[in-house]
């Protein structure tokens, strides 16, 4: 029924402490150091920066693969410290996530600065949740907290689901998560059919034959709680740190982040220490340039493709430290902005968007044609006056696919959307064949009237690159709940930011629909929890356009000359 995966074996080129916390609970912590210098010894100079990474992956793991990370730090005179986090494999405690890393985030960096090898300074590097673990650890205000790269990920994770503090579509892959990785110290492998009814006794299946069940998704399914992962002082609150932002164009939690980055810009406090970094990357690192993957280049199984893959990934951390860890190069050799354009080449800016970007409007148009297959209805440059509607049918039984199981390397298989915009329950648009090239940096938002007779439905949002060959590859997605019955009214959507190349010859193309599975769970149509009702039943959905109910799609453009 399911496959335990244990801590992989300890690596031959760090030592590892048992470093004690607060409460006494003792967590397992890799130290690899520069060549030639022993761990107990104290040399004025000798002494290193230190990179923290808290994780709860297994920080020995070929999946973070941070024993081939760590000799790219120390190669450039850093000490690098690893730590599997409170309740994970080889570290003590409960298995709970986020609740205690401002506290042991605080404890971890009052051990370094107390070893031989350390000079005092920490700075703390790393993806999704251990991104998380160094905002935490910046609420912890640790005075030797020099600098921060957090990748791919959110300083309060609950805003990945909820957004706006309102209910949201269930998110059944990102929820699903907790039932695999935080059981216990362990991890564990096995597939439930996420289209049975109830979902939730699949799981409770699999937690019996464990003996053991993740308390964090009990907080998540089958209600959610409404439970910040940031229970203390805020990070933005906190004394402010310099942070380089690295997003992901493709990653499926990127909108969370793009939102950190635009508040901490708005704060004077924290505007001037704030970078970006921003890639045409997914949450796996899958470049946009590769997709989709072909196997000599799916750095998740080939040596080959890792070693390519990792100075790119190291590198702008390594040269951000350099600055604000080592002092050994001036803050104003970094850009304040690198940004990737999909399609195209890098570019740097002082502010994000770049200065000179403009907003353009397509407004929905021609929704009877909205039914077909692609290119539908259109996507106007200007409203129109005339009032129109498309409908579909929601049936959560026949949910539209989601074409990938796994969102987080969505790059991986980079699908081709356009057979699910050929659905009669999907609504496509599409706007004019482009004879020049149109650059998207940016916000993208979507402003849909829309109607249901459900007591509560879902709108699912992807704005697509169509090609001439009739090919919709994915460039940007969001979504909606809509908690009223039968209700008609104007609803927001938060694409996320892109930068982005339409090419001469493709068409921006847009579809919506009322269901995106298996990741995320259907309305059930009667108003009950998705996760455990039994009975369904289908429900109609309705756009509107033109006249005094204008839909519309906005998204930022690059200026002609942005380098």
């Amino acid at each position: 029924m399911f496959e335990r995966v244990g801590a992989a074996p300890l690596s031959e080129n760090a030592r590892q402490y048992m470093v004690r916390m607060r409460d006494g609970v003792r967590l397992a912590t890799d130290v690899y150091l520069p060549a030639h210098h022993p761990a107990e010894q104290r040399d004025a100079e000798a002494v290193f920066p230190a990179v923290l990474v808290r994780l709860p992956y297994d920080k020995n793991s070929r999946y973070v693969y941070f024993d081939r990370i760590a000799r790219l730090f120390t190669t450039r005179g850093y000490a690098v410290v690893v730590q599997d986090v409170r309740g994970k494999f080889r570290s003590g405690g409960r298995t709970l996530p986020f609740l205690r890393e401002p506290q042991d985030g605080y404890d971890s960096i009052d051990w370094i600065v107390h070893q031989p090898w350390s000079d005092g300074r920490v700075g703390m590097f790393g993806d999704s949740y251990y991104g998380f673990t160094q905002w935490a650890a910046v609420a912890s205000e640790h005075p030797a907290l020099r600098a921060i790269v957090p990748r791919v990920t959110a300083a309060d994770f609950s805003t990945i689901w909820r957004p706006d503090e309102q209910p949201a579509p269930v998110w059944l892959e990102g929820i699903e998560y907790f039932a695999h990785h935080w059981v216990d110290h362990d991890t564990y492998e096995y597939e439930v059919d996420r289209r049975a009814r109830p979902l939730l006794d699949q799981f409770e299946q699999v937690f019996d034959a464990i003996g053991a069940r993740s308390a964090w998704f009990d907080l998540m399914a089958p209600r959610q709680a409404d439970l910040p992962t940031q229970p203390g002082l805020h990070p933005f609150d906190a004394r402010p740190v310099p942070v380089l932002h690295c997003v992901g164009w493709f990653d499926n939690i990127g909108a969370a982040h793009m939102r950190d980055y635009a508040e901490l810009a708005s704060r004077p406090g924290w505007n001037a220490l704030q970078y970006l970094w921003a890639g045409a990357i997914d949450h796996e690192n899958y470049r946009l340039s590769d997709a989709p993957v072909a196997p000599e280049n799916d750095h998740g199984l080939d040596e080959n493709a890792l070693a390519r893959m990792l100075p790119e990934y190291v590198g702008p951390a390594l040269d951000f430290f350099d600055v604000f860890l080592k002092g050994v190069r001036p803050a104003g050799s970094l850009a304040k902005v690198s940004w990737e354009l999909g399609h195209a080449q890098w570019r740097t800016a002082s502010t994000w968007p770049p200065p000179g970007s403009t907003t353009r409007t397509y407004w929905l148009d021609e929704p009877d044609h909205a039914t077909g297959a692609l290119p539908g209805g259109l996507l106007a440059d200007a409203p129109t006056a005339r009032a129109a509607d498309a409908h579909w049918i929601h049936d959560p039984d026949s949910p539209v696919p989601s074409l990938v199981d796994d969102s987080f390397a969505v790059l991986h298989s980079h699908p081709d959307f356009a057979p699910v915009a050929a659905r009669p329950d999907v609504l496509a648009f599409s706007g004019p064949v482009l004879d020049e090239p149109l650059d998207l940096a940016g916000p993208i938002g979507l402003h849909l009237m829309v109607t249901g007779t459900a007591p509560a439905f879902d709108v699912f949002a992807k704005l697509l690159d169509l090609n001439p060959e009739g090919e919709a590859r994915l460039i940007a997605r969001g979504q909606h709940h809509v908690t009223t019955a039968t209700a008609s009214g104007e609803i927001g959507i938060d694409l996320g930011h892109t930068g982005y190349r339409l090419r001469r010859g493709h068409r921006l193309a847009l579809i919506v629909a009322g269901s995106d599975h298996p990741l995320f769970l259907p309305t059930t149509g009667t108003g009950e929890n998705p996760w455990t009702a039994v009975v369904t039943k289908p429900g109609t959905q309705g756009l509107r356009t033109g006249g005094g109910h204008a839909s519309r799609l906005t998204v930022t453009v690059a200026p002609p000359d942005a380098s």
